[in-house]
């Protein structure tokens, strides 16, 4: 059950933000295997000027930080595969693969209250974590 949040500088159309916010959680689903229902996504337009970058970017406007909270148990070759799909699946909206950092902070489930405020190590998440 991860929760993500993207950061852009640039307004999108409604359609590509909603897009992009598929995207990310369709990179979820494909490397950390979660359920496909299990979506938490969340995207941030920032104004530019609220939202420093590289000066080596040759597109500043079109950074995007993505940052995952999700449980302890993915492997390296799990997040891996979650940078690429990340990466390769928000190129179609313009975004070069070098102004994409993502994020990912992961804890354990005795940290997350769900379900109706139960800990996350108390609950049946029926899905495996360990991938």
């Amino acid at each position: 059950m991860p929760s993500s949040q993207i950061e852009v500088r640039r307004q999108y159309s409604r359609a590509d933000e909603m897009a992009i916010i598929d995207a990310v959680h369709e990179s979820l689903v494909a490397a950390f295997k979660i359920p496909l229902g299990d979506k938490h996504v969340r995207l941030v337009v920032h104004e530019p000027h609220r939202f420093a970058t590289a000066p080596r970017l040759s597109q500043p406007d079109r950074y995007t930080l993505v940052t995952i909270d999700c449980f302890a148990g993915r492997s390296v070759d799990a997040k891996r595969s979650l940078y690429r799909e990340v990466v390769d699946r928000l190129s179609p909206f313009g975004i070069p693969e070098d102004h994409v950092t993502i994020l990912v902070r992961d804890s354990g489930t005795e940290n997350w209250g769900i379900r109706g405020g139960r800990a996350a190590c108390d609950i049946d998440l029926e899905f495996d974590v360990r991938v």
